[in-house]
C-alpha cells in the first residue's frame, strides 16, 4: 500500500508527504497522487521514535508482554524502533537468545526490534557475556547492558567498556550501588521517612555515575547512563561531557513527571527502579533534557502482570509502563513549558538514540529518498490514558486516569501504516 500525507507540517512548514514502495517519494504542498489519502490536519510529522530501553519479557515472561504486544504499543506511542532488554528468561547473554528476539522483531513487522544484550553472564556482574558472538551475530548488537542489575565490579566494567570499544560498541549502564539499595523501596527523603519505607539515596546513583565516566574516560570509550534520575548526576553528566569524555545519558518520562510524593497512595504503581524523585529532581532532570545534558529519552517500559503490582508496596515489581505514552508526556513537560523546541524534541527522541544504537535506518530526517518511518503527532488532539485499553498485555500504566493535550495519530514503518488512531 502506497500513501499520500496531506497537511503535515515538516519543519516549520505544511507540506504533503508522498508514501511510495516503503520510501518518502515526494514532499512538497498541494501534491496529487493516486495512493491512498492520510489526513495531516493539524499533525506535526517526526522521523519514527527510537527507544534505547524496552522490557519486552520474551522469552520467559510472556504472561508480562511479548515482542509482538510490545511492539504494537510501541507503534501506538510513535516508536518505529524499540531497544529489547536483556533481562529475559533466559537471560539474552548468548548469541543464540539475540537471535530469536531479533527474530521475533521482524515477524511482528510493525516496528524494528533492536537487542540490547548482557554485559555479564546471567546479570550476575561476575563474568563477561558473549560479547563478541552477539556483537557478530545476525542482530549486530552494539549496546550491552545488565539494566536491573548495576555493573557494580569495577574491573569488571572497565573490561566490559574496553571489550565493546573494538567494534563500536556502547555499555549502558544501571547505575545503582547495590551495597547503598539493599532491600530499598524508595527515593531516600522526607517523604519515605514519614512512609516508613527503606529509602534509595541519590548517591548510590551518583557514585555509579561518577566512577563510570572516570573509567570510560581512562580506556576512550562509550558509555551510556541508563534513566537518569537525580540532580546530582546530571551535574557530574555536565562535568563530564565538559571534559570530553564520551558519555550519554537518557531521562524517561515518568522521571520527567512524577515525583516521589506519590507513594504516599501506597500504590506500588509508583513503584518503579529507579525510584520517583523529588520536585527539585524533576526539574534538574527538564534542564538537562533542554540543555542537551541528557541525550535522549527513553521510556524504560516495564510490563508486569496484574499480580505483581496488585499486592503490598513492599512485595511488589518494580516498573511502569512508557511506550504508549512518551511522547504525550514529553510534549507537556518540554514542549509545553517552552523549555525545549520540537527540533530539539525529535534530536532527543528519533535522531540521537539512533545514533547512540548505530541504528542506521532509522532517525532520519524526512527526506525524499528515505525509508518511510514517521509519526504523525497531534498537539492539540487530547486523550485520557485508560489502562484497559493500552495495546500492552499489561496494564501498569501510572498514568492511568491522567490527560494530555498531544497525541500520536499515526505511524508509519518502512512504508507501511501500523497504527492508525
Amino acid at each position: 500500500m502506497n500513501y499520500l500525507i496531506k497537511n503535515t507540517m515538516v519543519n516549520g512548514k505544511k507540506i504533503d508527504i508522498e508514501i511510495t514502495d516503503e520510501k518518502i517519494s515526494n514532499l512538497g504542498p498541494n501534491l496529487n497522487s493516486p495512493h491512498e489519502i492520510v489526513s495531516g490536519d493539524g499533525t506535526i510529522a517526526f522521523p519514527g521514535l527510537v527507544d534505547l530501553h524496552t522490557h519486552l519479557r520474551e522469552p520467559g515472561r510472556e504472561d508480562s508482554e511479548t515482542v509482538a504486544s510490545g511492539s504494537a504499543a510501541a507503534s501506538r506511542g510513535g516508536y518505529t524502533a524499540v531497544s529489547a532488554m536483556a533481562n529475559t528468561s533466559p537471560v539474552a547473554d548468548t548469541a543464540g537468545v539475540v537471535e530469536q528476539v531479533f527474530r521475533l522483531g521482524i515477524e511482528s513487522g510493525i516496528t524494528a526490534v533492536y537487542p540490547i544484550r548482557a554485559v555479564t553472564k546471567n546479570l550476575e556482574g561476575k563474568e563477561l557475556s558473549e560479547i563478541g558472538a552477539m556483537a557478530d551475530s545476525i542482530a549486530r548488537v552494539r549496546i550491552f547492558s545488565d539494566d536491573g542489575n548495576c555493573v557494580s565490579n569495577s574491573l569488571v566494567m572497565r573490561r566490559a567498556l574496553e571489550y565493546v570499544k573494538r567494534f563500536d560498541g556502547v555499555v549502558a549502564q544501571h547505575a545503582q550501588d547495590p551495597s547503598l539499595t539493599t532491600d530499598s523501596q524508595m527515593n531516600e527523603g522526607l517523604i519515605s521517612s514519614k512512609l516508613g519505607l527503606k529509602g534509595w539515596p541519590a548517591v548510590a546513583e551518583e557514585a555509579i555515575i561518577a566512577r563510570d565516566v572516570l573509567i570510560a574516560d581512562h580506556v576512550k570509550s562509550r558509555l551510556h547512563i541508563c534513566h537518569l534520575t537525580t540532580a546530582g548526576g546530571v551535574e557530574i553528566v555536565r562535568w563530564a561531557k565538559a571534559r570530553g569524555i564520551d558519555v550519554t545519558a537518557e531521562v524517561t518520562p515518568h522521571h520527567l513527571l512524577l515525583t516521589d510524593e506519590l507513594a504516599e497512595s501506597y500504590d506500588p504503581i509508583f513503584k518503579v527502579n529507579p525510584p520517583l524523585r523529588t520536585q527539585a529532581d524533576v526539574m534538574a532532570l527538564r534542564e538537562g533534557l533542554a540543555d542537551g545534558t541528557i541525550d535522549i529519552v527513553a521510556t524504560d517500559h516495564a510490563p508486569h502482570p496484574a499480580e505483581s503490582k496488585e499486592c503490598e508496596w513492599q512485595y511488589a515489581a518494580f516498573g511502569m509502563l512508557g511506550l504508549e505514552t512518551a511522547l504525550s508526556v514529553v510534549w507537556q513537560t518540554m514542549i509545553e513549558s517552552k523549555l525545549m523546541t520540537v527540533e530539539a524534541l525529535q534530536e532527543r527522541m528519533s535522531t540521537k538514540p539512533a545514533e547512540i544504537g548505530r541504528y542506521h535506518n532509522q532517525g532520519k530526517a524526512l527526506t525524499v529518498g528515505a525509508t518511510a518511518n514517521l509519526t504523525l503527532f497531534a498537539p492539540q488532539r487530547s486523550w485520557k490514558v485508560d489502562r484497559d485499553l493500552v495495546a500492552s498485555k499489561s496494564r501498569n500504566t501510572p498514568f492511568h486516569g491522567m490527560e494530555f493535550s498531544g497525541s500520536v495519530i499515526a505511524t508509519f514503518f518502512e512504508g507501511k501504516l501500523s497504527w492508525r488512531a
